[in-house]
């Protein structure tokens, strides 16, 4: 007789657990943002050494992303999703009691263990959900991801006002603490596993191109582009990809397949990702600036920041209801026109930025319309990648096209600081110019991402033979397992 902890269990419960951990991951990349001069006058530093919080929080996840989402592969997803889970617990608990700004930023660090979540989801949904279910389910997963950024910004300025800033770690923890026990106790183990051992070599690599890039990326703003240690930097990056590669094309047991890197809706997805990620992550890092820039400025609104996230309150339910359709929309038209069509109309948000923001209702409308690009768009490349690849390549996969948008989004947000801030007045607010400026960039990288989602190929099915180097890859991939 087959005991009740032998039964596996309903893939709706399951999905509540999975996005309670989406959910608590996506807000801790957001809520910190705005009130980072409060972090430094609460801790008693300066604002160069509060970026930190963001920044070693941006390093940890796009080093784990992907690590994280290949050892799910290989050793179980369900066990890797408690372990991460349970690590943004940690890092939200240590946080939340920091004394000092060293161990807030030791703790953020630790909490960017968690971006394994996003991966993991999409592989655990793929192993026990209903092939018909597994499009919608990709899509809301992750269109929350940028859902909870909004949220973030929403809720940062109400939590500070009637609380303090460590209410900024409680609550995601509290969430978090609840996932990862559901996570353990309700998430049914993967049945579909990658054999072969975990390459350490390729992991050191890959962490060490990932963090000499993106730190110099997201300190060359202030330390300068041409400084010797920026200019290091990226040569060492330069230097250490290409070994990488090599060194995972010639591996018995790569952590990231280049022969999965190279199948064409993957490679094409990834581009548009890192275009994307240039607009939105930029997006959700200037858009509240912009609002709280003095009126006497000639431009700007004023607000708070609790105002300026109410304002942005519209945009993050778009995002939200365009998740919940996304599925359906997938389902009838396929998801490489809703990629295409959350591109396009990134641009055309963008663009009303560039050309209309005088008004509040103006700049309402305009973000509305962006948050319903964001999320279409985020979960069409969700479900291209899923279904683009293996079975038991699903969580290296979604792991490297997450890790991409994040290198995109810290692409994008240095270009546009260093934009934005070109013409800074004597009181150090921008002129209106380096805003218009720096939104006009993104509405080139938006239209970018438009005409590469035009050529991405689809993957009709995966159980029927699809000619062409599609085929060819998967082929390959088949074989090598």
């Amino acid at each position: 007789m087959t005991s009740a902890l032998d039964r596996r269990t309903d893939y709706r419960i399951t999905f509540v657990v999975l996005l309670l951990g989406v959910a608590s991951f996506s807000l801790l990349q957001s809520m910190v943002n705005p009130v980072l001069p409060t972090i430094a006058r609460e801790l008693e530093t300066d604002q160069a050494t509060a970026t930190w919080v963001l920044t070693a929080y941006l390093l940890s996840a796009s080093v784990f992303t992907p690590i994280i989402g290949r050892v799910g592969d290989k050793v179980g997803k369900e066990k890797m999703l408690v372990f991460a889970l349970s690590a943004l617990a940690v890092g939200s608990l240590v946080a939340a009691l920091a004394p000092s700004i060293g161990v807030l930023i030791a703790a953020r660090a630790v909490q960017g263990i968690g971006g394994g979540v996003l991966p993991l989801t999409f592989g655990i949904i793929r192993d026990e959900f209903p092939r018909e279910k597994v499009a919608g389910a990709v899509g809301v997963s992750g269109a929350l991801l940028a859902v909870g950024g909004g949220i973030g910004l929403v809720l940062a300025g109400p939590l500070v006002d009637a609380l303090s800033y460590h209410w900024l770690f409680w609550l995601p923890m509290i969430i978090t603490v609840l996932a990862a026990v559901a996570a353990a106790v309700l998430v049914p183990e993967s049945p579909e596993r990658t054999p072969g051992r975990i390459n350490v070599g390729s992991a050191l690599l890959l962490s060490a191109w990932l963090v000499a890039l993106l730190l110099g990326v997201s300190q060359g703003h202030s330390w300068g582009w041409g400084s010797v240690e920026v200019v290091a930097l990226f040569v060492a990056a330069a230097v250490l990809l290409p070994v990488w590669v090599l060194a995972e094309a010639r591996s018995a047991d790569p952590l990231v397949d280049m022969k999965m890197m190279r199948i064409p809706t993957v490679w094409t997805v990834n581009l548009v990702a890192l275009l994307f990620g240039m607009g939105m992550y930029s997006m959700f890092a200037f858009l509240p600036a912009f609002l709280q820039v003095p009126e006497a400025a000639g431009y700007g609104f004023g607000a708070s920041v609790t105002e300026s996230g109410l304002l942005l309150l519209p945009q993050t339910v778009a995002t939200f209801l365009a998740g919940l359709l996304s599925g359906r929309l997938a389902g009838r038209y396929g998801s490489k026109p809703l990629l295409f069509v959350g591109a396009a109309l990134t641009a055309l948000g963008t663009l009303g930025l560039v050309l209309a923001h005088d008004q509040v209702w103006q700049v309402v409308v305009e973000t509305t319309i962006l948050g319903f690009a964001f999320g279409l768009a985020f979960a069409a490349m969700s479900n291209l990648v899923v279904e683009a690849v293996p079975q038991s390549q699903t969580g290296v996969a979604s792991g490297m096209n997450a890790n991409i948008r994040t290198v995109g989004g810290a692409i994008g947000s240095a270009v546009l600081a260093t934009v934005v801030t070109s013409g800074a007045r004597p009181d150090g607010i921008p002129v209106e110019a380096g805003y218009t400026h720096g939104f006009a960039v993104l509405v080139g990288t938006a239209t970018l991402a438009a005409i590469v989602a035009l050529f991405v190929p689809v993957v009709r099915a995966r159980t029927h033979v699809v000619p062409g180097p599609q085929a060819e890859a998967e082929a390959e991939l088949a074989a090598a397992r």
